[in-house]
């Protein structure tokens, strides 16, 4: 049963006001279907591939939702975000678009081909150490120096509702489900997603999935508090965050059925079965939803089934040593 939360932050109405205003903005990505994936799984998959989305990941949606909102004074200061990769990219691409100088604080371990992409977009990076530095402390200080507006990664009302859109494509494109499941990171992919997949398909049972190492909303979900963990070491480098937020907690514990979670020897497994059995290139964070399907950590026998892939910008330098 669902968790009834009194005013929610993101409504359905604010996810349908963001497809709007992504209309001919944000690539409506392709639903593919695997009949090899289908034999494996017993169930009807629908692979909604975000990692064909306009900087590689779902995160385009949500930035541009968000920076296309700023006012005129907050155009000509700037934007300031923080991100270990994606969100990074999404946000220097959306300020390229619309004109806003964009700042990104990144951890200096963050894969090389995201902070090239935030940089090739015009961004200006600044790199920390994830084990001495706050990231909200550096953006802060262009807050304060600059006068910069942060959209932070995940735990913002017009990410959450830019980030579900891609649920309401896949479900206007593919039909009703009778499981959705979401990469989870902080939430805000999550949240969003199932805000959509609860409005548009009734009696759908959206799940999300994190790694093994950093299970907090996981945790969170089911304590029914918000639950940490420091600096989780998975290859899944989008899902690293400490905590879900304090506005996309709310929001999974009332539109969110379950958490699942995955080794990264399941991720790499699942990631590389998809490059090689689908053709896609698909990130470790953008294979979670479909690695707890394949590593039979859901029993989909029979039932229609979304997937998110939510990311395609893989570091092959660094994934090569697994192959």
């Amino acid at each position: 049963m669902l968790r009834a939360v009194p005013a929610l932050p993101v409504t359905y109405d604010d996810i349908a006001a963001a497809a709007r205003t992504l209309a001919g903005k944000a690539h409506r990505t392709p639903v593919l279907t695997s009949a090899t994936v289908n034999e494996r799984t017993g169930a009807s998959v629908f692979f909604k591939c975000e990692n064909l989305q306009r900087g590689g990941a779902f995160k385009f949606r949500g930035a541009y939702n968000a920076l296309v909102r700023f006012s005129f004074e907050q155009k000509q200061r700037g934007v300031v975000a923080y991100s270990s990769g994606n969100h990074a990219q999404a946000v220097a691409l959306a300020g390229k678009l619309l004109g806003i100088a964009a700042v990104i604080v990144m951890p200096g371990d963050a894969p090389a081909v995201k902070a090239q992409g935030a940089r090739g977009y015009g961004a200006e990076v600044v790199l920390y150490d994830r084990a001495r530095d706050s990231r909200e402390a550096i953006a802060d200080e262009f807050v304060r120096s600059r006068g910069t507006t942060v959209i932070p990664p995940f735990d913002h009302p017009h990410v959450v509702a830019g980030q579900g859109t891609a649920a309401q494509e896949l479900i206007e494109d593919a039909g009703a489900l009778d499981y959705l499941l979401v990469p989870c990171g902080g939430g805000g992919l999550l949240a969003g997603c199932a805000i959509a997949a609860n409005q548009l398909s009734p009696g759908i049972r959206v799940i999300g999935v994190e790694p093994a190492a950093g299970d907090d909303v996981t945790r969170s979900l089911r304590s029914g508090t918000i639950q940490s963990v420091r600096n989780p070491q998975t290859i899944a480098d989008g899902a690293r965050t400490s905590a879900p937020g304090a506005l996309t907690f709310p929001l999974i514990m009332h539109h969110v059925h379950d958490m699942l979670t995955v080794t990264d020897d399941e991720l790499l497994c699942s990631m590389f079965y998809l490059w090689e059995r689908m053709k896609i290139v698909v990130e470790p964070t953008g294979a979670l939803g479909a690695a707890a399907l394949l590593e039979g950590k859901l029993d989909a026998r029979g039932k229609r089934v979304g997937v998110i892939i939510s990311g395609g910008n893989a570091d092959f330098r660094n994934l090569s040593r697994f192959l």
